[in-house]
């Protein structure tokens, strides 16, 4: 007859939950060790909140025109002479207020930035995946689009899209498709990072036992590449995308800098700073400033979660660990 050790029974020692387990994992803890990656990730979790809640926060919708009154327009700062509340950062032309101007224009680059990386990032892993897998022609094809497309700056190919889009279409035909064409422009421009990165891994991986064992279990290619493959190249697709957030925000401040992406009634940091850009020698300085600022402090927090990323995600920094 068996007996129950009483220690065992007293103080059984309870598996750690799954919410314990994430906290305790390697990836959380070298987060909270990197105070660059927790500095940056707050600056975005701030910004992005305040995009969000927007119209709780707004003084002024650029979107109802019964908001704005004219003559609340070019008022400065609220620190300046002549600077009135509640425009804390000051009205442009129009008498919409700056601030809220930007959170409202950080929604349209972020919604711009992330619909872009996630066009990018699809098409990229999709064709990575064949020419990594099939190789030979498949490969050779794919990768020579790829390498033409890499002779161009991207910023130039989503200029030409966005040039195209310009003399095909009617005005109001192109403010009504504005975003698309920008979030097409970004995210064709950078498919090839995506493709190059995920063939190169593939290149790896295929050679390897499970993969072999399950094309002898009987399945497929699509299968094998979406279910053996695929969580297995995750890991640099989630870098480069979280690193490709920036680049899809300052090419949309580009493109609408430029003239070729969002319309001024459909406000962005971009055309913020394009518009403010107008009145910049007249003394009316924060309308350029501000929206500046806002884009720098925002491409710079989340470059700083991207390079954490990159690092903790890189087996090679961790094999001694």
């Amino acid at each position: 007859m068996s007996t129950v050790d009483p220690t065992v029974a007293t103080n059984p020692r309870r598996a750690p939950g799954r919410w314990q387990r994430f906290w305790r994992s390697r990836l959380v803890r070298s987060f909270r060790r990197s105070k660059t990656a927790l500095i940056g990730a707050v600056i975005f979790l701030l910004l992005t909140l305040s995009a969000l809640f927007a119209p709780l926060i707004a003084v002024t919708d650029p979107y109802d025109l019964a908001t704005l009154d004219l003559f609340n327009s070019h008022l400065p700062p609220i620190w300046e002479e002549y600077g009135t509340a509640p425009f804390l950062l000051g009205t442009d032309s129009q008498g919409g207020d700056m601030l809220s101007l930007m959170l409202y224009g950080m929604r349209s680059s972020l919604t711009v930035a992330f619909l872009a990386v996630a066009t990018s990032s699809i098409l990229g892993t999709a064709l990575g995946l064949i020419a990594g897998y099939f190789g030979r022609r498949v490969d050779g094809v794919i990768m020579r689009i790829a390498d033409i497309q890499f002779t161009f700056p991207a910023i130039l190919l989503a200029l030409l899209i966005g040039g195209i889009s310009q003399s095909l279409l009617s005005n109001s035909a192109r403010a009504e498709l504005a975003m698309p064409i920008v979030v097409l422009a970004l995210g064709l421009s950078h498919w090839p990072h995506f493709a190059r990165l995920v063939r190169g891994a593939v290149l790896v991986e295929k050679n390897k036992d499970y993969v072999a064992a399950a094309k002898l279990a009987g399945r497929g290619p699509w299968t094998i590449m979406r279910r053996q493959l695929l969580p297995n190249v995750l890991n640099p697709i989630f870098v480069l995308a979280t690193l490709d957030i920036a680049f899809a925000v300052m090419g949309e401040a580009t493109l609408s800098f430029l003239g070729f992406g969002l319309p001024p009634t459909e406000p962005s940091l971009g055309t913020l700073i394009r518009t403010g850009y107008n009145y910049l020698y007249s003394g009316e300085w924060w309308l350029i400033v501000f929206p500046a600022l806002w884009l720098v402090l925002l491409v710079v927090s989340i470059n700083l979660v991207g390079d954490w990323l990159r690092d903790a995600l890189n087996p090679k920094l961790h094999q001694g660990s």
